[in-house]
């Protein structure tokens, strides 16, 4: 499947719920936040036929994110959904790791292939104060049992403010060495502002190569990040929405003034 730039777009990202049990202060504030009520938010059957569809036409890829995907409830049967669609090659999370110790090991015997864990900083103090409240332990414990099940490889996403040199990015880095984990660093994005970067150690960020669409919680095909376009599969339809998205994925991303991080799947 090829945009109008012959782009060759393979990947869905979804975010499975726009709920979260962090609240980190670059993706979730503290305050001046709506969540989505419950008949806002797709239904498994809804996710899985936009599944069906997208690889109808090419996608091969699938990430589910949230929010924390993690809290949305059977999650792992959603994951075994999935999963079980004819011609998905790659079924990967991301996710802050809190609930990753209890959850790794049935996700994995659902389908799951991989995962990739949020980590901005190794210092406990930081950590709470970055994520305002956050165990780091939870974390660390969740990223051990992903290794453990065989979600591999293990991925950290750490956002980074400056540079991949700061000191806490270092920290990640070093962590990341003696677990043999990848990293890849992210530059803290601005929606509203149109500010992101390419991603070091990933493909994030290039608009060039993009090849992705995502899908929110409410059922918004969204063509980019940093745009405001959406085509919505319940009115249109799971197929026409994907089709509309493809045709009109820009070539670069600009702004997007309607959503922010927690409730658009990052």
């Amino acid at each position: 499947m090829l945009d109008r730039y012959d782009r060759k777009i393979n990947y869905l990202r979804i975010s499975v719920t726009d709920r979260c049990n962090l609240r980190c202060r670059y993706c979730m504030p503290c305050e001046d936040f709506v969540m989505l009520s419950h008949d806002d938010i797709l239904r498994f059957n809804e996710i899985v036929d936009v599944v069906r569809e997208g690889v109808a036409m090419g996608i091969d890829k699938v990430r589910l994110t949230g929010g924390e995907p993690m809290v949305r409830r059977d999650v792992v049967k959603l994951v075994s959904m999935i999963a079980s669609v004819p011609g998905i090659k790659d079924l990967a999370m991301t996710t802050n790791g809190v609930l990753l110790d209890k959850f790794a090991r049935p996700l994995a015997e659902a389908g799951l292939n991989r995962v990739n864990v949020s980590l901005d900083t190794m210092d406990p103090l930081r950590f709470r104060e970055m994520t305002s409240g956050g165990d780091i332990d939870q974390v660390l414990r969740g990223i051990d049992a992903a290794t453990d099940a065989g979600l591999k490889p293990v991925k950290l996403n750490c956002v980074v403010t400056g540079s991949s040199s700061e000191p806490d990015a270092e920290a990640v880095k070093k962590f990341a060495g003696e677990k043999d984990l990848e990293v890849r660093f992210i530059h803290q994005m601005d929606l509203g502002k149109g500010e992101f970067s390419i991603v070091e150690g990933g493909e994030g960020g290039d608009c060039e190569r993009c090849n992705r669409l995502r899908l929110t919680a409410n059922g918004k095909i969204k063509p980019c990040l940093f745009s405001d376009t959406s085509f919505d599969v319940r009115e249109m339809g799971a197929r026409e929405a994907l089709f509309a998205a493809v045709s009109q994925k820009p070539a670069y991303g600009t702004t997007c003034s309607h959503n922010q991080f927690y409730n658009i799947g990052g």
